[in-house]
């Protein structure tokens, strides 16, 4: 009985070492904790061999039908080229989304899946951007648990087998209410109490694990609360800076659901999306960290309605606060110190309060100029 187990271990060798199953031996190994199929290079500053520098990435977004995904897509496509651009999600696209370059199904939680469609379409730069936020997250744990932890784990695996270079959003809720809340530094004590907080932490800290560990270019910026125009609000807490401007163009009011003096950092979508390409584009010896923050400005409602009143003479706000909602806010950064990210990179953001709140009302049809002559 021993020979024929040794005879048989010996065969199961051959095959696993041969070079047409070398991508499936990682894929067994990485499924299971404790094995390295990904060995740590002797120095882990470098940038994904996926591709040579002077070649285009080819990229893959997941949760692409997001609040920020589409945007991405537009500002990679202009960049890259469109048919280096794969937006992706489970949800069926607009006709417009469908028909303005590359879309593809594909689900986080199917580990095939995803593998496949890396390996299709010859990946080498991924934005992972599915998740559920913090308002929705907290009404529906389970979901959240599976798509922002589970998701993320086999997206860290496929990004390794693949050495690809990743980008993972993280939040302002990845803090809590024991951390300096003004300013906020990037390292800093981190306990937040939603789900999508805590999720966003394990991100985090696993994307410095594996870069560590196996070498993967992983890279990461806490986002502020993100304001766009072209979208709906996603369920996020910060939303109402949001739904605000589209109330105000429409009905001339707004009914908010967080206190008139609740600061957060915010900041334009055209600022968060050169920002995230600008930290993917980054010499990787210039990075002296992981996850940056980054930040824009800081305002709370009462200040946003005044800045409105400017250009709306009749607009008014009323508050009618979710408790949960204030809750999540009241234990999240007023304002965000994102001094590494303009020292080491240079970041530097376009828009603040007024550049914002005329831009958003322009693109909801509202003629400020008039107003402002008025």
């Amino acid at each position: 009985m021993p020979v024929i187990i040794r005879t048989l271990r010996q065969a199961v060798c051959q095959v696993l070492q041969g070079t047409a199953c070398h991508c499936r031996k990682a894929t067994l190994l990485s499924r299971f904790p404790g094995s390295s199929p990904w060995p740590m290079p002797g120095d882990a500053n470098f940038h994904s061999a996926s591709f040579s520098e002077t070649d285009q990435p080819r990229i893959l977004i997941t949760g692409g039908l997001g609040q920020l995904g589409v945007g991405l897509a537009n500002t990679l496509r202009k960049r890259f080229g469109k048919d280096n651009v794969f937006l992706s999600d489970i949800r069926k696209p607009s006709d417009h989304i469908f028909h303005s370059g590359p879309f593809i199904y594909s689900d986080i939680l199917d580990y095939k899946n995803l593998r496949e469609t890396v390996v299709n379409h010859r990946i080498t730069w991924l934005f992972h951007y599915s998740a559920l936020l913090s308002a929705v997250g907290e009404a529906n744990v389970s979901l959240a648990k599976a798509v922002n932890i589970t998701g993320l784990h086999n997206i860290l695996d496929v990004a390794t087998e693949h050495n690809l270079r990743l980008f993972v959003p993280s939040t302002i809720g990845a803090f809590g209410p024991t951390s300096p809340r003004n300013p906020t530094p990037d390292l800093c004590t981190q306990r937040p109490r939603t789900i999508y907080g805590v999720s966003k932490v394990h991100a985090e800290l696993m994307g410095e694990y594996y870069y560590y560990r196996y070498g993967l270019d992983f890279r990461c910026l806490r986002y502020p609360g993100i304001i766009s125009a072209d979208s709906q609000p996603g369920g996020g807490t910060t939303d109402y800076a949001v739904q605000i401007f589209h109330d105000a163009v429409k009905h001339s009011k707004f009914e908010c659901n967080l206190k008139p003096s609740t600061r957060l950092p915010m900041m334009y979508i055209d600022d968060c999306l050169r920002a995230t390409l600008e930290v993917m584009e980054a010499p990787a010896e210039s990075l002296s960290m992981r996850t940056y923050n980054v930040n824009a400005m800081s305002f709370s409602p009462e200040e946003l309605a005044q800045e409105i009143l400017k250009h709306v003479p009749e607009f008014q706000i009323t508050y009618n606060v979710d408790s949960i909602r204030q809750a999540i806010a009241d234990s999240w950064p007023m304002n965000f110190d994102d001094s590494n990210a303009r020292k080491d990179w240079g970041w530097k953001h376009d828009f603040d309060l007024p550049e914002l709140v005329t831009t958003m009302l322009n693109f909801h049809g509202f003629d400020t100029r008039v107003a402002q002559a008025n």
